[in-house]
């Protein structure tokens, strides 16, 4: 081999084991990181399970609920559950 080759073969694998170097430190140091929004479920809150819904002033059912317990009762609703030990002992009686 002459100079001019041998010199191409080691800059070209310096520079390959440099690449490779560089990734692994890059991988392990974006592992580490993690993107998190604090408190943007409600169940986290600790305020939120203790104001009023904001829905008391326009709905008698929501009047006594808190912001958790109105967001629980949406739920419910969108859902068909029902809302009442009646209807659910009606449901379970088949009536």
């Amino acid at each position: 081999m002459n100079k001019k080759n041998l010199n191409k073969l080691v800059f070209a694998g310096s520079a390959f084991a440099g690449g490779i170097i560089l990734f692994q430190s890059l991988r392990k140091k974006s592992g580490k990181r993690v993107w998190v929004y604090e408190d943007n479920d409600m169940r986290n809150s600790v305020t939120v399970d203790r104001e009023e819904s904001v829905n008391a002033d326009y709905d008698d059912a929501e009047i006594g609920l808190t912001q958790l317990d109105s967001a629980f009762r949406s739920e419910w609703q969108a859902n068909g559950f029902p809302q009442t030990h009646r209807k659910i002992a009606e449901l379970e009686n088949g009536k």
